[in-house]
């Protein structure tokens, strides 16, 4: 059960999926968040147990408060090149939300209370760049509750396994595919078995795997509305919890083998799913379809600001909706084939696209606190 520091017996929708097993985690850090006060309150009267960043939000924080100018100004007089500021500024900001959070952390063991930050998403296909940028964010934040978000490419998998071995605990993001989904499980369980190897401590190594669920929904909803038939309509807002829901009962599957026992036995934490890009993109579809739709034990729902408010006005959170789908979901995915739209095509594209799009906001980052240091000059 997730622990929230929520003062009021009141039962609100966010009471409720806490209490369903679902941990609250926000999506989005800020300067201004920290000063003013507002993420405290989120945490005291929302139920909001952790927090996500991605250069996106760093670089939406950056250009939109004045809360950065005094540590910019001494990052351009120290003659600070773009990419320490960056590494600077975002670490702070992490560091200090993870201060924030340490209640929920210790009173969880660990298990919420957390706070991801991301890698340079351009390493994304080099390993040991990968895995060597994770561990000096980790040395840099210097604090047990931060999680290290690597993306889940090919080319991440060994820095997952990597990172995992050293003891760092890691937030895998970017999974779309449920095949990719398989191998990033089987990359925390080697990081795990190597971290024994090396005397690790097991019980302090946690992780979460992101799983997109609207960009699904999005590119599938788009090629179905093109075939236009009334088969293809009937499935349209469908794909996202079909393929989201099939990913749970992998992640239970998996702790049911002789593999993860062992290290449980030493220890280990399960790697806990996590429902990402959970905004809704669609207006015809209900606001917290992607938070109602996925409730079940032991997962992360990471939500925009916007998300978290209509669930907590009026979310249904009716308990778990995904234990005893599995059949239903199973039978979208077939009949998206039967229309002619290949799930295959789709995760991959998704996840060329997303890998863009990460770079893209990196870029955005840099050339935000590029213009913000030659401002200060």
């Amino acid at each position: 059960m997730n622990t929230s520091a929520t003062a009021s017996n009141i039962t609100t929708p966010t009471k409720k999926l806490s209490d369903a097993g679902v941990s609250i985690w926000l999506d989005d850090l800020s300067r201004e968040r920290l000063i003013s006060g507002s993420l405290r309150a989120l945490i005291e009267e929302k139920d909001v147990v952790g927090v996500t960043t991605n250069p996106t939000i760093f670089a939406a924080a950056l250009a939109a408060h004045r809360t950065y100018e005094v540590q910019v100004k001494e990052l351009a007089a120290a003659g600070t090149d773009v990419d320490e500021a960056v590494l600077a500024i975002t670490t702070d900001d992490v560091r200090e939300a993870c201060d924030l959070f340490a209640p929920v952390a210790e009173a969880t063991q660990g298990v919420d209370g957390r706070v991801s930050i991301e890698v340079d998403p351009r390493l994304a296909q080099d390993a040991e760049a990968t895995s060597a940028m994770a561990q000096r964010l980790s040395r840099t934040i210097d604090r047990d509750n931060a999680l290290i978000k690597i993306p889940a490419t090919e080319a991440g998998l060994p820095s997952i396994t990597a990172t995992i071995a050293e003891g760092i605990s890691v937030n895998v993001t970017l999974i779309f595919s449920l095949e990719r989904y398989r191998a990033v499980i089987n990359a925390y369980l080697l990081g795990l078995e190597q971290a024994l190897e090396n005397g690790k401590d097991l019980a302090a190594i946690h992780s979460v795997a992101s799983f997109f669920v609207s960009r699904v929904d999005t590119e599938i909803d788009k090629r179905l509305d093109a075939i236009g038939t009334d088969e293809a309509k009937d499935l349209k807002g469908e794909a996202g919890l079909a393929n989201a829901r099939l990913a749970y009962r992998i992640h239970k599957e998996s702790l049911d083998t002789e593999r993860w026992a062992r290290l449980a036995a030493a220890g280990a934490h399960p790697q806990r799913p996590l429902w990402a890009s959970t905004g809704v993109k669609d207006p015809s579809l209900p606001d917290t379809r992607y938070v109602t739709g996925l409730v079940a034990p032991h997962t992360v729902n990471t939500m925009p600001e916007k998300t978290l408010e209509s669930t907590f006005d009026h979310a249904e959170i009716t308990g778990d909706t995904i234990t005893g789908t599995y059949e239903q979901s199973t039978k979208v995915i077939e009949q998206l084939a039967e229309v002619g739209i290949s799930y295959d095509e789709v995760v991959a594209k998704l996840e060329a696209e997303g890998l863009t799009k990460f770079e893209d906001s990196w870029s955005e980052l840099l050339e935000t606190v590029r213009a913000a240091l030659d401002a200060s000059r």
